[in-house]
């Protein structure tokens, strides 16, 4: 199994990255697990709903360049399904059951995704309906992504 995560913008702070690094290795018993960065774009502070949308549709474009067609492309988004975690190892097993071996998760920038993006993927996840800053939803997701790997493997991991 090959899982990736598409994620806009890059981890600055030491602790975001020693969490990434921890929950990569973890997950190298499951899968191929790797993030990809692609360039975030910056805005100035009251940016205008126009040009927040420009930097959206750029990073869009960053983002569906970084997509392998065959995967199954899987965005956060704050409108998308918000399964418990058996929940999201049920849908792990029904999409590998349909064949699906390869996933791609992708986060966005600090003004979400892309239409485009939105209308790639195959499934809109979300991880809560906090928001949450884009570093610390990354390392969430690696720790439900690594959480229902355990569950997948009937093996035991804290409640």
């Amino acid at each position: 199994m090959q899982i990736e995560i598409v994620a806009v913008g890059r981890l600055k702070e030491t602790y975001w990255i020693e969490a990434q690094a921890e929950y990569l290795k973890r997950l190298t018993r499951f899968a191929d697990a790797k993030v990809h960065e692609t360039t975030e774009e910056k805005l100035p502070d009251g940016a205008s709903s126009v040009a927040e949308a420009q930097g959206r549709h750029k990073e869009g474009i960053r983002i569906l360049q970084a997509l392998p067609k065959q995967s199954m492309a899987i965005a956060l988004d704050l409108t998308g399904e918000v399964p418990d975690s058996p929940g999201l190892a049920a849908l792990f097993r029904e999409w590998t059951n349909k064949g699906k071996s390869s996933f791609i998760f992708i986060i966005g920038g600090s003004t979400g995704l892309s239409p485009e993006v939105l209308n790639r993927a195959d499934f809109r996840l979300c991880l809560s309906r906090l928001t949450f800053p884009r570093q610390m939803a990354r390392i969430v997701l690696l720790e439900q992504i690594y959480r229902v790997m355990k569950i997948l493997g009937n093996e035991t991991y804290h409640k």
